[in-house]
């Protein structure tokens, strides 16, 4: 498989298939293929962002209109370099985070499969998840990719891959439970009199 249009179609149309065929690709290739989505994905939100501030300043006084257009460019270009700096140094960061789980459930194929698993598995949240008011099924769909990635490029259980994908969010949940429970009986402790 060695063109860009052609992955994209794989992990959108087949994407187990479309794994096992890039199991043995360098990490180098997967990145700049998450690079080039997250570009994308980074550009079409600083528009949708300069949109709305356009719609926004449209409303605005008279003589207050060139400093909202202003402010509306300036956004929309902090938007796209924090996007595609977030988004890329979260690949890094967020691939070191689960393959700690990887590796927990039995995954031992290495770091780089792991961040091969993430950088893939985004496709359809970074393609189409700017999308408004449908954005977020395209995130779920990434989840999914994510989880069938882990299973192929690692040779893990569907169940190992899926408990691997989502511990990181329980674990999280449970200490933002832990947190708010314990602030709230805090807070009530300090407030009687």
């Amino acid at each position: 498989m060695a063109g860009f249009g052609e992955k994209v179609k794989g992990f959108l149309v087949s994407p187990v298939s479309t794994f096992q065929e890039l199991k043995e690709e360098d990490l180098g290739s997967a990145v700049k293929y998450f690079i080039v989505l997250a570009l994308v994905f980074s550009i079409l939100w600083a528009i949708i962002f300069a949109a709305i501030g356009s719609t926004i300043t449209s409303f605005m006084p008279t003589n207050m209109l060139p400093f909202g257009a202003a402010m509306g460019l300036v956004g929309a270009v902090v938007l796209f370099i924090t996007l595609i700096v977030g988004l890329i140094v979260g690949l890094f960061i967020g691939g070191a985070i689960l393959h700690i789980f990887v590796y927990i459930v039995g995954g031992r194929k290495g770091y780089a499969q792991t961040v091969k698993a993430i950088a893939y598995g985004e496709t359809p949240a970074l393609l189409l998840g700017w999308i408004p008011l449908i954005g977020p099924v395209f995130s779920i769909w990434a989840l999914i990719l994510g989880i069938l990635g882990i299973r192929e490029l690692h040779e893990i259980s569907t169940g190992r891959a899926v408990l691997a994908v989502l511990l990181p969010a329980i674990i999280i949940g449970i200490t933002v439970a832990i947190a708010a429970t314990l602030y709230v009986f805090s807070a009530g402790m300090l407030s009687t009199p």
